[in-house]
C-alpha cells in the first residue's frame, strides 16, 4: 500500500512540508509506504474544460505542462493526503490549479480515487485553517474517498517550519491521522465494499 502526499506550497520545506511528513511518519510505521509530491514549485495551466479527457480516457490532460508526471503516481497510489498553506483563508492557488485538474480527468476516467483513503491538512500562521481544510475535503467528498479523520482539525500552526513542530498538538494531530489512515488502508484491502454505480447526471434546468 502506498499514500502520496501533495505538498500545494510553494516553500519546499515548510510548515505543510512537516504536516505531512508527520502523517507519512505514522503511514511508514504501521508498514504503507509514503511519497511526498512538491507541487507548489510548478506552474500549472487552469483547466480549460476542452473535454479532450473525456474522450481519450487515458489518464492524461492534453495541456502541455507537468501535470501528467504527477497525476500518474497519485492515481496510483492507495491514499492521498492534500497539504496546503493559508492563503487568505483559503488554498494555495497553484494547488487548487492543479486539483480542479486532477479530480476532472479522474472523473473523466470513470472516478481513480474512488473508495480510496484520503484527508487534508494545512498549515497556518493564525487563522483560516479550518477554511482551507473544509475546500480541500470537497474534492475528496466529491470522488466518493474514504476521508480519514484525527483527534481535532487537521491544521497545525506556526510561522514556518520551525515553529510548526513546536506546535505539540498540531503534531499529535498528524501523527493521529496518519495511524486513522492506515487502519482504514487495512479495512479497504481487506473489507468488501460496494461495487461502484454508474453516475447518474440530471440538468436542474431542461428544455
Amino acid at each position: 500500500m502506498k499514500v502520496i502526499g501533495i505538498n500545494g506550497s510553494p516553500n519546499e520545506k515548510g510548515g505543510t512540508f512537516h504536516s505531512l511528513t508527520q502523517v507519512c511518519n505514522a503511514l511508514e510505521k504501521d508498514g504503507v509506504a509514503t511519497e511526498i509530491l512538491h507541487i507548489g514549485k510548478h506552474t500549472f495551466h487552469g483547466c480549460k474544460h476542452c473535454g479532450q479527457c473525456f474522450k481519450n480516457k487515458d489518464r492524461k490532460c492534453v495541456l502541455d505542462d507537468d501535470f501528467n508526471t504527477l497525476a500518474t503516481k497519485i492515481y496510483e497510489a492507495d491514499g492521498i493526503i492534500i497539504g496546503s498553506p493559508v492563503h487568505f483563508a483559503g488554498m494555495s492557488g497553484v494547488l487548487k490549479t492543479f486539483l480542479d485538474r486532477l479530480f476532472y480527468v479522474s472523473t473523466a476516467n470513470g472516478n481513480l480515487f474512488y473508495q480510496k483513503v484520503g484527508a487534508a491538512v494545512t498549515s497556518v500562521r493564525r487563522s483560516g485553517g479550518v477554511t482551507t481544510v473544509d475546500s480541500m475535503n470537497h474534492y475528496l467528498q466529491y470522488s466518493g474517498m474514504m476521508m480519514a479523520a484525527s483527534n481535532y482539525w487537521n491544521v497545525v500552526h506556526g510561522n514556518g517550519g520551525d515553529q510548526v513542530l513546536r506546535d505539540t498538538e498540531g503534531m499529535q494531530i498528524m501523527s493521529v491521522l496518519g495511524e486513522q489512515m492506515a487502519w482504514m488502508l487495512r479495512i479497504r484491502k481487506e473489507g468488501n465494499p460496494p461495487a461502484p454505480q454508474k453516475k447518474v447526471y440530471m440538468n436542474f434546468i431542461r428544455d
